[in-house]
């Protein structure tokens, strides 16, 4: 409904009367422009473009992200139990090698590692082909419509360009990520904690197989609650942050109850990865910092 011009027809108004009323007018056009709303004054309002088949779809499985949908991406049985090896051997391998090193580990080092250590075992060729076919298919298929920024398997995280955040367990890249999370702590105050930095391709793997474990099988859904191998942006930059003591609930819409999180959204420049409602296929995620 769009403001509606005065019309200025009656002989009897005297110059001054007619002035001030288009004076009004022309001011109330004015903020009408600019969306502002005034008292009798309707601004304009340019109607939302109707969005697509697959953003609605996706948006609607985002705010649903634990439910099956039909057209979800389900391993068959088979695949499913190569799958479940993987991630026992995966468990195996973190439990050696200790929780902060395996964010670090690559592929290549994994894989020799299994080999060489008794209790982990190394990696079955159906295991292997198993994880060539999940870092290098398309997370389209799954619904996951988010950007790859590491398009190698056999991809470093190398040494020298990270740093580990004390009584944290986790490694920040140096530079800007390091230099972010500073500021953060400085700012919103001790309340705040690293829930997690960096993570190699295998960390990935393995929480993203452990998704997929707890969703029967379901890739779609684990998708929709975290990034595929190779399509987080964990490996190249951006962290986690939550409530000291909070626990769990610091990945859950929970932390957006906290003053942390309050905090955070009033500092005005911390961007979140997956914002409420993102057109990607992924649930809100108000605890992942954007850095990269």
């Amino acid at each position: 409904m769009g403001y509606n011009a005065p019309h200025f027809t009656d002989s009897s108004l005297t110059l001054f009367e007619y002035t001030m009323q288009r004076r009004t007018f022309i001011q109330l056009t004015a903020l009408a422009v600019l969306g502002t709303q005034v008292p009798g004054a309707w601004a304009r309002v340019e109607p939302e473009k109707p969005l697509d088949h697959g953003v609605r779809d996706r948006l609607m499985k985002s705010r649903n992200f634990q439910q099956t949908f039909e057209d979800d991406v389900i391993l068959p049985p088979g695949q499913q139990a190569v799958m479940l090896g993987c991630l026992a051997r995966l468990k195996r391998l973190q439990a050696y090698v200790g929780y902060g090193n395996f964010a670090l580990l690559g592929f290549d080092r994994a894989l020799y590692l299994a080999k060489r250590v008794s209790r982990v075992g190394a990696f079955t060729k159906e295991e292997l082909e198993f994880m060539e076919m999940t870092f290098h298919r398309k997370a389209e298929v799954y619904g996951f419509m988010g950007e790859k920024p590491m398009d190698s398997l056999t991809g470093k995280i190398v040494k020298r360009e990270i740093v580990k955040i004390p009584r944290t367990g986790n490694y920040l890249f140096r530079g800007k990520p390091r230099s972010v999370y500073r500021k953060i702590c400085t700012q919103v105050g001790s309340d705040v904690v690293l829930t997690s930095g960096v993570r190699g391709m295998m960390k990935q793997f393995y929480l993203f197989l452990r998704k997929a474990k707890g969703s029967q099988g379901n890739l779609s859904m684990a998708s929709r609650s975290l990034a595929p191998p190779g399509y987080s942006f964990h490996g190249v930059g951006d962290f986690d942050v939550g409530k000291k003591g909070y626990g769990i609930h610091n990945f859950t819409e929970r932390f957006t109850e906290t003053r942390v999180f309050q905090r955070l959204e009033d500092l005005g420049y911390i961007h979140f990865r997956y914002q409420r409602d993102n057109h990607l296929g992924v649930r809100f995620e108000p605890w992942h910092i954007e850095v990269t």
